[in-house]
Formats: C-alpha cells, sequence, structure tokens
C-alpha cells in the first residue's frame, strides 16, 4: 500500500489542471471519472474488467452497504477493498442523498435522520458520527461528511438552513474522523443556486478543515447552464492546493465543461445504466443500440474504440443481444460505456498538460455534434 493522503498539481491550462491524489491503496490521476459500484459491484462487470477500463478509484454507497451486508460484517471479512476484490482506491458516499431519495418514513433533525429501509422497513438512524463510523468500517480511502441533500427547487430561506445543518454536520464528521495515513476526509460544498450560500458553505467548510471538498446538490434538475453558474462561483472559493469533486456528474459534455472550470472529481451511474438499457456513448454521440437500423449493421459501434464490444462485435450482434435480453449485451456495452469514460478523462489529463484544452474541447463539442452515421 502507499503512504500519506497527498495532492499533487502537475499541469494547468487556464483553470483546469491534471495531477495526482494518493492514497493508501494507489494514486488517482486527475481530472479522474469514478464509477459506481453501489453495492459493493459496478453491475455487470468483474473488478478486473473495470480496471482494464482505466479506472484507478471506484465509488461505493454507504447506504446501500449498511442495509445489506452492513459494514460491520464487511469489516469482519477484512475491509470493503478485500470483500469486493478491488485493491485500488474506494470512496464511499456518505449516505445522505439515498436516505432522502430512496428511504421510507424519514424524520430528520440537529441530531440526523431516523429511516426505515427501502428494501424490508426496518428502521435505521443515520448520524454524522455514525455515517463516519461506517465508513471506517468499510476502510474507504475517501470519507464523505454526511449531508443534507437540498432538494431542487427550494426557496433561499430553506436553503440557507439546509446549508447550515450540513455545515454543523461536517464539523460533527470532522471530529469523529480517525486519521490514518493514507486515508481522508471530503467536506461537502451546497446552497443550491444561490451563490452567496455556496460560497459561506465553501468558507465554512474551509474553516472546518477536509483533506477535499465536494461540490453537492448539482445535477438534482437545474440543468447544465445553473450548474456551470453554481461552479463558476464554488470552485474559485475553494482551496488550491485540494482535490475538487463534483458529486453525481455526469454527462461527457458536462464533464468536460465542469474540467475546464477546474474539477477534478466526478462519479456517476449514467455509463453503467446506460448500458444495461441499450444506450451507448461514443465520440459523435449517444447510440441506442434497440433501434432497428443497427440489426444488419456489420460495423463497430465505435469505429475507434478499443474496447471489447467493440473490436470483438458488431452493432448487429449488440442489438440481437439487447433484443433477446442477453446478459452478454449489459456487459459488453457497459464496459464500451466505462472505457468510454476513461478514455475522455485520459484526454483530458494530456490535453491540460500538453496545453491544448481548448482544442481537445472544440474536436469534442464537434464530433458531439455530428451525431451517429447511418450505414450507407
Amino acid at each position: 500500500m502507499s503512504g500519506a493522503f497527498s495532492f499533487q498539481v502537475h499541469g494547468r491550462d487556464g483553470a483546469a489542471r491534471t495531477g495526482t491524489l494518493g492514497t493508501a491503496h494507489g494514486d488517482i490521476r486527475t481530472p479522474a471519472f469514478m464509477p459506481v459500484g453501489t453495492a459493493a459491484t459496478v453491475k455487470a462487470m468483474r473488478p478486473e474488467a473495470v480496471r482494464e477500463t482505466g479506472a484507478d478509484i471506484l465509488l461505493c454507497n454507504t447506504y446501500h452497504l449498511m442495509l445489506r451486508p452492513g459494514s460491520e460484517r464487511v469489516a469482519k471479512l477484512g475491509g470493503l477493498h478485500r470483500f469486493m476484490n478491488w485493491q485500488g482506491p474506494i470512496l464511499t458516499d456518505s449516505g445522505g442523498f439515498q436516505v432522502m431519495s430512496l428511504a421510507k418514513l424519514r424524520k430528520m433533525d440537529e441530531s440526523g435522520v431516523i429511516f426505515q429501509s427501502h428494501i424490508d422497513g426496518r428502521k435505521f438512524e443515520l448520524t454524522p458520527e455514525r455515517s463516519i463510523e461506517i465508513q471506517h468500517h468499510l476502510d474507504a480511502n475517501i470519507t464523505m461528511q454526511l449531508d443534507e441533500c437540498t432538494p431542487y427547487p427550494v426557496s433561499e430561506t430553506d436553503a440557507d438552513m439546509s446549508m447550515r445543518l450540513s455545515l454543523r454536520w461536517a464539523q460533527r464528521c470532522r471530529d469523529a474522523f480517525t486519521e490514518r495515513a493514507g486515508y481522508g476526509l471530503f467536506g461537502i460544498v451546497q446552497g443550491s443556486v444561490f451563490p452567496d450560500l455556496r460560497t459561506e458553505s465553501a468558507r465554512g467548510l474551509i474553516d472546518i478543515g477536509f483533506d477535499g471538498y465536494a461540490v453537492g446538490g448539482l445535477a438534482v434538475g437545474e440543468g447544465q447552464e445553473q450548474m456551470l453558474r453554481v461552479l463558476d462561483v464554488a470552485v474559485p472559493a475553494l482551496p488550491d492546493d485540494k482535490p475538487r469533486y463534483l458529486m453525481g456528474v455526469g454527462k461527457p459534455d458536462d464533464i468536460v465543461e465542469a474540467v475546464c472550470r477546474g474539477i477534478d472529481m466526478f462519479d456517476c451511474v449514467l455509463p453503467t445504466r446506460s448500458g444495461r438499457t441499450g444506450q451507448g456513448f461514443t465520440r459523435r454521440g449517444t447510440v441506442n443500440m434497440m433501434n432497428a437500423r443497427h440489426a444488419e449493421d456489420p460495423r463497430p459501434l465505435d469505429e475507434d474504440c478499443g474496447c471489447p464490444a467493440c473490436r470483438d462485435y458488431s452493432r448487429a450482434y449488440l442489438h440481437h443481444l439487447f433484443k433477446s435480453r442477453e446478459i452478454l449485451g449489459y456487459t459488453l456495452l457497459t464496459w464500451h460505456n466505462l472505457h468510454y469514460y476513461q478514455e475522455l478523462m485520459g484526454g483530458l489529463r494530456d490535453a491540460i498538460s500538453d496545453g491544448t484544452l481548448s482544442a481537445f474541447v472544440a474536436k469534442f463539442h464537434a464530433q458531439q455534434a455530428l451525431g451517429d452515421i447511418e450505414p450507407l
């Protein structure tokens, strides 16, 4: 295992930067995209295959793992890395978003949240301290503070109250976190779409002191334009020498625009979920493999892609797999999507290092605008 938790910036191009985030379970090249392994698995993929796509780090979910198999059980079995056979870094979210979106009969107050499991109705309590304890049991290299996920739309008054509650919880998470080499704790900037609240949240978190800072409460329906306006305020308010993580984002063009604004880390279920529903991400935009026009198309999904789905199989075969609801189709398209996302991140890193980010972004948008080409 590696040593101290660290972050080094190696290159810049405008506000964008490329660097290395060091953890006890290895280094993370930034900007980085984290595949989502909700229940200790990236759906339809073996850990070795995820690594082959180029991923350095996975995200796993505190809420789902506390419900089953339980964090204490994972700890007894040697921690999440051994349990799921992933030896690289792992980030765990705090469970706050899932409590708000999935759990039943929630009751939230200053102390935390009491809720019923969406699986079997059992009652649980999640406090800042308990969230940190669960993530410690899981052996997460990056632990996230428990926050309230502010809904959208929301009034400025309610967003203010929510942001301040998250700040108070942030201090409790900081106090509960056990410092150890190669492990870090991130705070989460809240404040919805209100610039002053976002700035105040960032300042409050900096005063507490974290190893990295996330921007939360976005990609919840506000749209890209509004999201980017928030980033234009929130990112400059964060320390330059700490990693910045945009939670739950997102689409390829969202990622490109956020990297240009100085974001270092991303996660989203989109490439894996889309891979199970027949949608492939390519340099020329998205392709629906359920569409009848692929039924006799011998071409690969993306002629410039070296993933197994594109290297070894035709569009016609992928179309057949999805129409037949064959599991192999879900695996191949998920693999392709994750490969595409990691190639996008690698391209962004190279462009930042070379000082050619503007040209890279222009080419990205031009190719996406072409759309998928029909066979001749």
